[in-house]
């Protein structure tokens, strides 16, 4: 049971999703990765019209944006990256004089442009570069169909400045519709409402009647189709992995189902999904309404869904209440992480569940002492000090299970029932705003106290979100299916087999445990006969392949080197490309070899992993 003032406020909450506008937030602290004044002016809505050149690699496009000023606004300054403004107009009657500041080195340009306190609109016409950082262009042969050119757009963390000129700040949320022309044989399609079919003349509009902030920005062009899963989910995908990708993803309908049972009405209308073609740099990626995803979790099996999940939960964590700067990344990835993995405890199990944290726990270690060992030892506390740094550094294991393994703490600690209905009360009492990890914590504590009489200690906080590594209160999961993996390990280290019955059904996650947990020392007779056993040089799940391939390269089993090199190539995914570059430039062989391999597969990785790699093997 949940208590009175929870089972309330769920109720409020789906009243409030149905019938009240979005929220706004009047004041904004100071963003370090955001050039923008949001208060003196803040955007409110925005209108966008568009047309995509793919002969030029270009968008033409005028951003009219309503604004919000002070009583004493003089100015209001965007963040912008190699845009070409052409001109500036205010409520669409008279030009205004602006200036667009030296580029700054990961930030951009800022644009600073003149207006009144009476401004109540200020319409910006300008053309994206060529290079644009959150734009990538694909030639027919980048595509699974090979037949059409395609476009995609990554906007996290500060990337949407460079297609559209914004206060690009997770801290500010507006509105949006758009008008998008493309070649007429492709379809466009938004973080927003979205079409279903091709229109024969290219002409597209979408709207986006609930605030976002401008990460969560996103177009789509591509020659690309529609199959619905439920009436308020549907997969998108080029022509060829269409029913693929819909048999992969068929209980989308039961994960959405299954997370409002645990947090709350759906905020957003649709729910729908869009596979991309590989050069996409992540996972996936949380764009409201419609989720993109990596062709690597079209593992055939089903087996790697848990990032749908992932995406689903930021529905709530991240896109519902959203980190208001980039130092508190962690209250998107971390709530998310424990949002997602009560999803699929839900759908599939407890032990289910374990094995993904087991692993989750796996990797966090391995993060915070590759971070330690690197002298980046802070960069392991919860809480953040990104100051000129750019906001990717942020992007780790820390954020993503660090910070789901302290709210598991608290979990555990206090009981399911009230973190339950914290999170329900979290998410409705904030919904449509930011929050800092202060607020965070103001938040939780004041529940607790109001609700269960429990004075939350403030040494958690410390041990946890300002402190470096791991407490050593985390929890530690518990799986049994992994257990009867590490009898068959221990087996393995004494007769080099494995009983095939055992490991007939072994799901990927046990394989990953399996290859996880060998011996430190491997010879490459073992390794063929790993090899031979569990066919991990040509299998086609990205994550058992990354984990073999990285066992490859560490103790020279170059049989597998033709394969990791197709790999590199034709994988976009910055989660695998790192772990196998980064084992590559241990051993100068290793460095020449992933600098021959990067020197191709270069062209085909968005900015997003270039800016990473380029780093790294420089």
């Amino acid at each position: 049971m949940f208590p009175l003032k929870s089972n309330l406020l769920f109720l409020v909450s789906i009243i409030f999703f149905a019938c009240q506008p979005p929220k706004t937030e009047t004041v904004t602290p100071p963003d370090i990765h955001s050039f923008s004044n949001p208060n003196e002016a803040r955007v409110t809505h925005l209108h966008w019209k568009a047309a995509v050149d793919f002969d030029k690699k270009i968008i033409n496009a005028v951003a009219a944006w309503d604004i919000q000023p002070s009583t004493s606004a003089s100015h209001i300054i965007f963040d912008t990256k190699k845009l070409t403004i052409e001109k500036v107009v205010l409520d669409d009657k008279e030009d205004t004089t602006y200036k667009l500041e030296k580029d700054i080195p990961i930030f951009g340009q800022s644009l600073t442009i003149d207006i009144k306190p009476s401004t109540k609109k200020v319409t910006l016409y300008y053309q994206t570069s060529p290079d644009a950082e959150a734009i990538q262009w694909l030639s027919p042969q980048q595509t699974a169909d090979k037949k059409f050119p395609f476009l995609f757009t990554q906007s996290e963390a500060i990337l949407a400045r460079s297609w559209i000129p914004c206060q690009d700040s997770p801290g500010i949320r507006f509105t949006y519709d758009a008008d998008v022309t493309v070649p007429h044989d492709l379809l466009a399609l938004m973080s927003a409402s979205n079409p279903q079919v091709l229109n024969e003349k290219g002409e597209y509009h979408f709207e986006m009647k609930q605030s976002i902030p401008s990460y969560l920005l996103a177009l789509v062009v591509g020659r690309v189709s529609f199959k619905a899963i439920s009436e308020r989910s549907g997969i998108y995908a080029e022509p060829s992995m269409t029913d693929t990708a819909a048999w992969e993803f068929a209980d989308l309908e039961k994960m959405i189902k299954g997370a409002e049972d645990l947090y709350g009405a759906y905020a957003w209308d649709r729910y729908d999904v869009i596979v991309l073609p590989p050069s996409f740099p992540f996972g996936g990626m949380e764009n409201p309404r419609l989720t993109f995803a990596t062709p690597t979790i079209l593992a055939g099996d089903r087996s790697l869904t848990s990032l749908i999940a992932h995406e689903l939960a930021h529905s709530w964590s991240g896109n519902l209440v959203t980190n208001s700067n980039w130092n508190d990344f962690w209250l998107n990835e971390g709530f998310t992480v424990y949002f997602e993995t009560r999803i699929m405890e839900k759908l599939y199990g407890r032990d289910y569940a374990e094995m993904l944290a087991s692993l989750n726990l796996q990797d966090l270690k391995d993060e915070i002492k590759s971070l330690t060992d690197d002298g980046h030892a802070a960069d392991t506390k919860l809480k953040l000090d990104l100051t000129g740094r750019n906001p990717d550094d942020g992007v780790t294991e820390v954020a993503y299970n660090k910070g789901y393994f302290f709210l598991r703490s608290i979990e555990e600690q206090y009981g399911r029932d009230k973190f339950d209905a914290f999170l329900k009360y979290y998410f409705s009492k904030h919904a449509f705003t930011v929050m800092n990890t202060d607020g965070f914590i103001q938040s939780i504590k004041e529940f607790y106290q109001s609700d269960y009489k429990i004075a939350l200690d403030d040494s958690m906080f410390k041990a946890w979100i300002f402190s470096e590594g791991l407490p050593q209160t985390c929890p530690k999961p518990a799986s049994v299916l992994f257990d009867k993996v590490d009898v068959a390990i221990a087996d393995w280290k004494t007769s080099q087999k494995l009983n095939a019955e055992v490991i007939k059904n072994w799901s990927t996650h046990e394989w990953l445990h399996f290859l996880k947990n060998l011996p430190d020392t491997l010879t490459p007779q073992q390794l063929q006969a790993l090899d031979k056993l569990g066919n991990f040089t040509s299998s086609h799940n990205a994550e058992i392949l990354t984990q073999w391939l990285v066992l490859a390269i560490r103790f020279n089993y170059e049989k597998a080197y033709p394969k990791l090199e197709e790999f590199l190539i034709h994988t976009g995914r910055r989660k695998f490309l790192s772990p196998l570059y980064n084992e590559l430039i241990k051993t100068e062989k290793g460095k020449e070899l992933a600098r021959s391999i990067y020197g191709k597969a270069r062209p085909n990785y968005h900015f997003v992993a270039t800016n990473t790699f380029d780093a790294l093997l420089k």
